[in-house]
C-alpha cells in the first residue's frame, strides 16, 4: 500500500491527495458552517484542528485516510474525500465533504469517492466499508446509491442512539 508520503489520486478534474496541516483553514471555514450539520458540525477550530491531525495521523497507523481533494488545475482544497478509519470507529468509513456549496450537483463527489474507493479496496486487502450517514442526508444516500452501495441495518456506528443510516460498500461494487 502506498503510504503517506506517496500517494495521490487524479481523475480527470481532482487530484486526491494525503492532506496537511496547511488544509486547516479552508477545512476550518466548512467544519465552523451550517453546511456541517450533516456531517455531525459545526466544530470549533480547536475540534477541526484535532480532527485534522488524526485524519493525518490515520496515514501512518493505516496506511489509508481521507484525501485532500483539490482541482486538478487550480490546487484549491475544496474537500476532504475518502476512507476515515479512527479509533471510535468499528470499522472504515467512506465519507466526504465538499467545503462549498456551489461545488455540489457537478457530479465532483461522486468523481472522488469513487476514485477514493477504488483505490481504498485495492490498497487496503479490506473488502467491505461503511458510509454513516444523517437519515435526513438525501444527497449522501443518492451517492452510496450511485456507487452501488446498499443500506445495512445491522452495521454497527460509533454514533450511540444518534439516528444514522449505515451503507455498505463491497469492493468490485458487489451487494
Amino acid at each position: 500500500m502506498g503510504g503517506a508520503d506517496m500517494t495521490t489520486l487524479h481523475t480527470a478534474r481532482l487530484t486526491l491527495r494525503v492532506p496537511t496541516m496547511a488544509d486547516l483553514d479552508a477545512s476550518a471555514r466548512f467544519w465552523a458552517s451550517d453546511r456541517s450539520q450533516m456531517v455531525g458540525g459545526p466544530w470549533t477550530y480547536e475540534k477541526t484542528r484535532d480532527s485534522l491531525a488524526d485524519v493525518i495521523d490515520q496515514w501512518r497507523r493505516h496506511g489509508f485516510g481521507l484525501f485532500t481533494v483539490t482541482f486538478r488545475d487550480t490546487g484549491e482544497a475544496i474537500g476532504g474525500i475518502g476512507p476515515y478509519f479512527p479509533q471510535t470507529h468499528p470499522e472504515p468509513e467512506l465519507g466526504w465533504s465538499l467545503w462549498s456549496a456551489d461545488l455540489e450537483g457537478r457530479g465532483l463527489a461522486l468523481e472522488g469517492a469513487t476514485a477514493a474507493r477504488d483505490w481504498f479496496f485495492a490498497a487496503s486487502g479490506h473488502r467491505t466499508a461503511v458510509s454513516y450517514t444523517d437519515p435526513a442526508n438525501h444527497r449522501s444516500h443518492r451517492l452510496c446509491e450511485r456507487m452501488g452501495a446498499t443500506p445495512d441495518p445491522d452495521a454497527p456506528h460509533p454514533y450511540g442512539d444518534e439516528p444514522t443510516l449505515t451503507w455498505r460498500h463491497h469492493a468490485g461494487g458487489r451487494a
